[in-house]
C-alpha cells in the first residue's frame, strides 16, 4: 500500500484536476454522461479512478463498475464488478452507501476523509471525491471516483532529532 501514499497537498492538486475535467463537460445544468469521459484526459489520475453504477434506487444501492490498478493495494484485492457489500464490513458499507446517496440525491460533487481503520491502517486515510454522471444528463445513474491514500508520516515536518 505504500507506493500509493501521497502528500495531502498532492491529493488535494489531484482532487482539483479531476473536479475541472468533470465540470468542462457538463452542459449547463446537465451532468456529463459516461460516454462524455475520455480517459485520455485524466490519464495521470487513472490508477485510483473508480466507476460506481447506480445498481437500484429502492433502496439505493452501488456496485464498482471499474476499479483503478492502484486501488487493488489500498482493498487488497480487485474490487471491479463487485457490489459495496463485498468490498466493505457493514459500517464502512453503510458510510458509502450514505455519501453516494447524497451524491445521487443532490446531483452534485461530494468529498471527503475516509479512515483505512477497517483495513488495518489506521495511520492512513483516502481523501475521496465523488463525480455525479447521468446518462440523459438529469438522473445519476454513474458515479466517478478519485481515492488519494494519505498518511499521518506526509503530515510531519522531516525535522528529525540528532
Amino acid at each position: 500500500m505504500a507506493a500509493q501514499i501521497g502528500a495531502p497537498a498532492a491529493a488535494a492538486r489531484a482532487h482539483e484536476e479531476l473536479f475541472a475535467y468533470w465540470a468542462s463537460l457538463r452542459r449547463g445544468a446537465r451532468l456529463p454522461a459516461r460516454r462524455d469521459l475520455d480517459p485520455a484526459g485524466i490519464k495521470r489520475l487513472l490508477p485510483t479512478v473508480s466507476l460506481i453504477d447506480v445498481i437500484s434506487r429502492e433502496p439505493l444501492d452501488y456496485r464498482i463498475r471499474l476499479a483503478g490498478t492502484a486501488l487493488y493495494g489500498v482493498y487488497g484485492r480487485e474490487i471491479t464488478g463487485r457490489s459495496l457489500s463485498e468490498v466493505y464490513a457493514s459500517s464502512a458499507a453503510d458510510y458509502w452507501r450514505a455519501e453516494l446517496g447524497r451524491v445521487v440525491r443532490e446531483r452534485r460533487p461530494s468529498a471527503g476523509v475516509h479512515n483505512l481503520a477497517w483495513r488495518g491502517a489506521s495511520h492512513l486515510s483516502i481523501l475521496w471525491l465523488r463525480l455525479p454522471l447521468a446518462s440523459d444528463g438529469e438522473q445519476v445513474d454513474m458515479i466517478l471516483g478519485y481515492d488519494a491514500v494519505v498518511g499521518l508520516a506526509q503530515l510531519q515536518s522531516g525535522i528529525r532529532a540528532a
